[in-house]
């Protein structure tokens, strides 16, 4: 097989990906676009060059040689933004896990190393490809190395063999250097010959083919503001060609044998997908784990089958498995009872469990305890049998997940092996995954279930030990497990769904999205797909000669980012985005609404997620009910389709104001944020003032925005960069603003700096109730990883503290509404908001009670403040 080598313009590729994709994160923060990008373009290089030589080229400092000829040389240039730089060790991870050849080489850029590789390649006669954003590498072009330009985006490229690049640019490879050396470079700060661009350098190329000729023949060239240019600026000329021309014998060590390329580390890439949530390019892989095979997961563990559990059988602190095999437990079937403790361990089928008088009775007994994993599933699957569960002392997963937030999995083979219990298998290795999900045997079901119960009993002491020890078992047991009660029970009674009314509103959005169909094809002068990418571009580019901001390879790129640049363009721009977000509506949240209603409750019964975040904040999931849009009105309206179970009832909405603001000035305890909020003074406007340093009536309306965007990012270690964009302003303005805000609220940052040392020396950070985050990496040499925990160290007790407090609220609200035997149901927690349905008559008792229990959850040094409302349905609630 002939040999190929594909040089990766590392720095180049990063940097496109960067800008060409929005500022994506994970959920734990971390900023992945410029990372996600630099994978796809992995995949596709793979995919479609099948390289059997390859390495990926990065500059190794910001000094080079060519700084000894001009010191200006990229001078210009910004620094490069934090939110990138991030992402830059994740990169060399991905190269790892891929296998992949990486080098640089100090005082030389990537452009030589490349350079160097492929003329040793050539010489060798081996095809050779270079993947790059940077037109330089243009002059490597030959009948043996071909070019790959990456476009707007990052996998679109135009590829440059001698012929493509003569019909581009009419000149050939070596003459690519004249070209710059003319028209200069301003992101390279390469002076070239002022007044000179592209069309004239290419002209002059043309005619006398190269640079020193040109400068040799300043007599034949018509034009005088051209000859006296290149007479003033000859130096200049030839001093840019020295910069532009790649070093092709640079002294690299890597040798062509040194970049041979096999194959990547599935499963390494795997993992390193998982961490960072690349749920796309993960469902590239078939990924299958292996089964476990460890000796210790044979050990025999004896146990009973009965199909009865006696009182004798029920002694002491018992762990129980209630076993349901699918993820949404919703009405799910049982498989299966686990019981593990003092007197032996026994199994019994779901449907002998639903008999058994004393079993259920057992259950029911809040003196008799209970540890299990998941104690909201177990609650939640027998509730849907009409089994109340009582008495549970101890959750294994909530445990464990207050322990270390940062851990990707919690299932009970995972803790168990991170405690050296190693006899539990996984569920994927018991049932299989995917489509080959099966039910096993009743006996090695049984076995699979007596192994977690028995792992569950012996992890309950080693855990606890471990909260106590940070201090954590009040969070626990005072917080999360009776947070798991409240959302069992918000689970089971779910929010009604005036089904009717989401298809009537079904039925409106689809007339609304005809009409703005029809409007776009009368801007348009034709009719065409409007759902179809390819026609919608060639209409936008071809037909109404819209600047093209980006291609793909099937055509023009009409994605969301590009229409947004072009919305100022034409007026069939706004029109296609109201069409695109109507109908992402209609899909997303009427049809997808209407899928999960349940046919017996007439209610959606969504999971809210306990053990998720690294922050401590709960989501929603099988719908996720916390991310109904609602800033556009059509949105909102979606809303109008949650109603009260019962008639004569409203809904009743209840939110803290500014909590995580409140919050900071507590912690930060900085005098003019907690005088602020006492007034109970817009914050906006007061930051404003003291930023801008301009009375109250003086504050515009631009001002507060301002100020409004620096109050809710400084705190999470928001850059000039970060700004910049969210407010459309430059680096050097967000820069100036950030300084301004920080010398006008100087306890904040005695606040960010205080926390970023404390998180050095305890290597976590905690909230207002100790809940944890581990920053392993502040103490890293690696700047852009330091950089990242930095930030989230400043982030975590406020956001974290702010989760805890409402979930503090929901605890003592369901109490409260217990006590006051009132019929008031709990329905949803969405962000800061708490949901209710009542009758009418306790709408009085809620507009006091409500806020005084959520406004007393924590005491502060600033006041939390609660606003309601109540209404017919969800959106009049507000």
């Amino acid at each position: 097989m002939k040999n190929k080598l594909v040089l990766i313009d590392g720095n180049s590729i990063l940097y496109r990906a960067f800008f060409a994709l929005p500022l994506l994160s994970n959920s734990k923060g971390i900023y992945t676009n410029a990372v996600y990008g630099f994978a796809q373009m992995l995949l596709k290089v793979l995919d479609e060059e099948k390289p059997t030589h390859l390495l990926v080229a990065f500059d190794a400092s910001k000094k080079t040689f060519r700084h000894e000829k001009y010191e200006e040389y990229k001078g210009g240039r910004q620094k490069t933004p934090p939110e990138l730089s991030e992402q830059i060790p994740f990169v060399h991870d991905l190269l790892d896990a891929f296998r992949i050849s990486k080098y640089e080489l100090e005082n030389y850029e990537a452009d030589d190393v490349i350079g160097t590789l492929s003329k040793q390649a050539e010489d060798e006669n081996w095809e050779v490809k270079v993947i790059t954003g940077d037109k330089d590498l243009l002059q490597l072009v030959s009948d043996r190395v071909s070019v790959a330009l990456t476009r707007k985006g990052i996998t679109d490229v135009d590829t440059y063999d001698p012929v493509a690049l003569r019909e581009r640019y009419g000149i050939d490879a070596s003459q690519i250097i004249d070209m710059k050396s003319l028209m200069g470079d301003p992101s390279d700060n390469i002076p070239g010959v002022p007044g000179v661009g592209e069309k004239t350098a290419l002209k002059l190329l043309k005619q006398f083919g190269s640079l020193e000729t040109i400068l040799n023949s300043i007599d034949e060239i018509s034009g005088k503001k051209i000859k006296e240019t290149l007479e003033n600026n000859h130096d200049l000329a030839l001093l840019s060609k020295e910069l532009v021309t790649i070093d092709r014998n640079s002294p690299i060590e890597v040798s062509l044998n040194d970049v041979s390329y096999g194959n990547y580390d599935q499963e390494s890439v795997v993992r390193l997908f998982t961490d960072l949530e690349f749920k796309s390019l993960l469902d590239r892989f078939e990924h299958e784990e292996s089964e476990e095979a460890e000796s210790d997961s044979k050990i025999d563990i004896s146990f009973e089958t009965v199909t009865e559990l006696s009182s004798n059988m029920l002694k002491g602190e018992t762990a129980l498995i209630v076993e349901v095999m699918e993820e949404n437990y919703h009405q799910a079937e049982i498989q299966g009872i686990a019981i593990v403790n003092e007197t032996g361990k026994y199994f019994m089928t779901a449907e002998d469990a639903c008999k058994s008088a004393e079993f259920k009775q057992w259950l029911n007994d809040e003196t008799k305890k209970k540890i299990t994993f998941d104690k909201k599933r177990a609650e939640v699957a027998l509730g849907w049998q009409n089994i109340e569960i009582k008495g549970f002392s101890f959750d294994v997963l909530i445990a464990s997940y207050l322990l270390n937030t940062t851990e990707s999995r919690h299932d009970i083979a995972e803790i168990a092996n991170r405690e050296n219990i190693t006899y539990v298998q996984s569920d994927e290795s018991v049932y299989g995954k995917g489509a080959k999900r099966k039910m096993p045997e009743r006996e090695a079901l049984a076995n699979h279930l007596i192994r977690k119960a028995q792992a569950v009993y012996e992890l309950k002491d080693i855990l606890t030990d471990k909260l106590e020890k940070n201090e954590q078992y009040s969070l626990f047991d005072q917080l999360e497990m009776p947070l798991s009660n409240v959302l069992a029970q918000m689970e089971l009674q779910g929010i009604k769904v005036d089904i009717d009314r989401l298809k009537n509103m079904g039925k409106e959005l689809d007339e609304r999205l005809k009409t703005i169909e029809q409007e776009v094809y009368e801007e348009a002068g034709v009719k065409f797909n409007l759902n179809s990418p390819k026609q919608l571009g060639e209409v936008l580019f071809d037909k109404l000669n819209l600047p093209v901001i980006k291609k793909t390879k099937t055509g023009y790129s009409t994605s969301a980012d590009v229409l947004e640049k072009l919305q100022n363009q034409h007026e069939i721009i706004p029109k296609i985005l109201l069409y695109r977000q109507l109908g992402k509506l209609y899909s997303t949240y009427i049809e997808g609404l209407l899928k999960v209603v349940n046919n017996n409750t007439g209610k959606i019964h969504t999971r809210f997620n306990q053990v998720l975040t690294q922050t401590g904040r709960l989501s929603s999931i099988d719908p996720n009910l916390q991310n109904i849009p609602i800033r556009l009105e059509e949105g909102r309206k979606i809303r109008q389709a949650f109603i009260p179970s019962k008639k004569g009832w409203v809904i009743f909405a209840a939110d803290y104001s500014q909590i995580e603001l409140r919050v900071l000035a507590h912690i930060a305890q900085d005098e003019k944020l907690i005088q602020a909020f006492k007034e109970d003074m817009d914050i906006h406007t007061k930051t404003a003032m003291d930023v801008f340093h301009v009375a109250k009536e003086e504050v515009t309306p631009l001002m507060r925005r301002h100020a409004k965007a620096v109050n809710f990012g400084i705190v999470y270690g928001i850059s000039d960069y970060g700004l910049s964009q969210s407010l459309s302003i430059t680096r050097k303005e967000a820069g100036e603003f950030i300084d301004r805000y920080l010398k006008s609220f100087p306890g904040v940052k005695r606040y960010m700096d205080e926390i970023v040392q404390k998180a050095k020396s305890d290597g976590f950070v905690t909230t207002l109730l100790h809940r944890r985050r581990y920053l392993p990496e502040i103490k890293s040499r690696n700047y852009n990883l330091r950089s990242f925990a930095e930030r989230t160290a400043m982030n975590t007790p406020i956001q974290g503290s702010a989760a805890d407090i409402i979930k503090k609220a929901m605890i003592e609200m369901n109490n409260r509404l217990q006590s006051e035997k009132l019929e008031t149901n709990m329905l949803l927690q969405v962000h800061d908001e708490l949901i209710f349905e009542a009758p009418e008559h306790e709408i009085d008792k809620l507009k006091q009670i409500v806020p005084e229990v959520m406004e007393q959850a924590v005491e502060l040094d600033v006041p939390l403040k609660v606003d309601y409302s109540y209404g017919a349905t969800w959106y009049d609630a507000k």
